[in-house]
């Protein structure tokens, strides 16, 4: 029998882990295995001509918020011309609210959670000609199983990203996460881990970051500090990324990361807000003033790039709620990046969005419009700032001009929303639009409002280092 596994990342650079965690128990019990990965820039004809050429038994769609709508669009495709196939849908946009595909007559059957087991289940039935559940749900998984990523072959060409699971859950239960659907934590040894992360060695320099998928990695900090120590060995040579919690990092952590190789590691710290009502509401025990103490010490040495993460659409904070969450956050990292909140099936803030007053799109990704406490015209502002944050901040092309502009600033969100509004009002497009050229020159035509004659002057001599580093045209006209 003939399982296609089929996985559709945002990037093409991005490598699928689910399908992967599916395909070795599939092999073992003697199935044709193959794996389809495309991306969100395929054009759906190719992808659904190459689920039909396989002329698959049972095809598995892995399922999430930023592909949803494209799987079950294909899906029906891929029903109509191979009617006698079983589809099953799974993933985390499967899991929850599983009610709105187990009315699609294409969808033969909704897996709900972990699926290294059930699906295998499932495959078993179709062999054996039984009927299929509408639902399954599986016993909650845990991560024990080796690597997953055999074969070489099995990565395609292109790919610089590998995505890795060490551990499985999360302490935490935070009301907009799907981990808050979930209890405890199980986790690969530092041995297993270790050993895994040595055999990705062998597939080659082009596979560049390895990073770590797991909720939070220091969750248990003996264990993620002896993974960081072995990884100071030459041996492992790639660039590892971490999500972490800042406030969990003891003085043995710090003394390894002193000693950590420029670049190696990177870590993502989930601050999402500074205000302490919006963090009980939301069930975040987060002890702010140490995870911001902790980020500035991990800035500060220099050797570690670190990324601090903000959510917008929280509940209870306002505009000048977020703008202090906003300055708080931006001076302890290298790179701030602005989410939007996000109502997902099975999250208590989607059980109980009337409280606040949400509005939110009512298909994938769900994003927060507006609540109670900060209005949709807000949230569209925050939009734009998030978007120089990306363009300005996190492309690294204005790192010496930015990094002088704030230390004249007394407010890092200020800062942003009076570029931001100064370029609507003096080019006229969108800001999405605007050119590199452009993008040089209205900041730095904002920045002169800003500066004294001096530190203008000095400013124009930064942004052209700035120029000549990342550039290799002519400088443009500034004024």
């Amino acid at each position: 029998m003939k399982v296609v596994l089929f996985a559709l990342c945002g990037s093409y650079s991005h490598t699928a882990l689910s399908v992967r965690c599916l395909r070795p128990a599939l092999l073992s019990e003697g199935y044709d295995v193959v794996i389809i990965e495309g991306n969100l820039r395929d054009r759906s004809s190719s992808l659904l001509h190459s689920l039909y050429s396989q002329k698959a038994d049972v095809y598995g769609f892995s399922c999430y918020i930023w592909n949803i709508d494209e799987m079950l669009t294909l899906a029906k495709d891929l029903r109509s011309l191979l009617p006698e196939c079983k589809i099953v849908f799974g993933g985390p946009e499967a899991s929850y609210g599983n009610e709105r595909f187990a009315e699609l007559d294409f969808v033969d059957s909704v897996v709900c959670g972990a699926g290294e087991k059930i699906f295998s289940e499932i495959c078993r039935d179709v062999a054996a000609k039984k009927p299929l559940e509408k639902v399954y749900r599986a016993e909650k998984v845990g991560i024990t199983d080796g690597i997953l990523y055999e074969e070489r072959e099995l990565m395609g060409k292109g790919k610089s990203i590998l995505y890795y699971e060490s551990s499985r859950g999360c302490p935490f239960s935070c009301a907009y996460c799907l981990s808050s659907a979930e209890c405890g934590v199980t986790a690969k040894s530092a041995e297993q881990t270790l050993s895994e992360l040595l055999d990705f060695e062998k597939l080659g320099e082009d596979y560049k970051i390895i990073k770590f998928i797991d909720r939070t990695f220091n969750f248990d900090i003996s264990r993620a500090n002896d993974i960081w120590r072995s990884l100071l060995d030459e041996k492992y040579t790639k660039k590892y990324h971490f999500e972490v919690c800042a406030s969990l990092l003891n003085d043995e952590s710090f003394n390894i990361f002193r000693e950590m190789p420029e670049g190696k590691i990177q870590l993502e710290v989930g601050l999402q807000s500074t205000n302490e009502r919006t963090l009980s509401e939301i069930a975040r025990h987060l002890d702010v003033n140490k995870t911001l103490e902790n980020c500035r010490r991990i800035k500060d040495m220099g050797n570690i790039h670190l990324h601090l993460d903000l959510i917008a659409g929280l509940p209870y904070e306002d505009m000048e709620s977020f703008r202090r969450s906003f300055d708080a956050a931006y001076p302890a990292c290298h790179k701030l990046q602005l989410g939007f909140l996000k109502l997902l099936h099975g999250t208590a803030l989607r059980k109980n969005f009337e409280k606040y007053g949400y509005k939110f799109l009512s298909g994938a990704p769900y994003t927060v419009l507006c609540n109670d406490h900060i209005t949709y015209d807000e949230m569209h502002s925050l939009e734009k700032i998030s978007y120089l944050l990306e363009r300005y901040h996190e492309s690294g092309n204005f790192d010496k001009c930015l990094d002088f502009v704030m230390e004249k600033t007394s407010s890092p969100f200020d800062f942003y929303m009076g570029l931001s509004h100064f370029i609507e009002k003096n080019d006229g497009r969108e800001i999405q639009k605007i050119s590199q050229s452009d993008a040089f020159s209205l900041l730095y035509r904002y920045a002169l409002g800003l500066l004294c004659e001096t530190d203008a002057e000095h400013f124009s001599v930064l942004m052209h280092e700035d120029f000549a580093a990342r550039e290799v045209r002519k400088m443009p006209r500034l004024k």
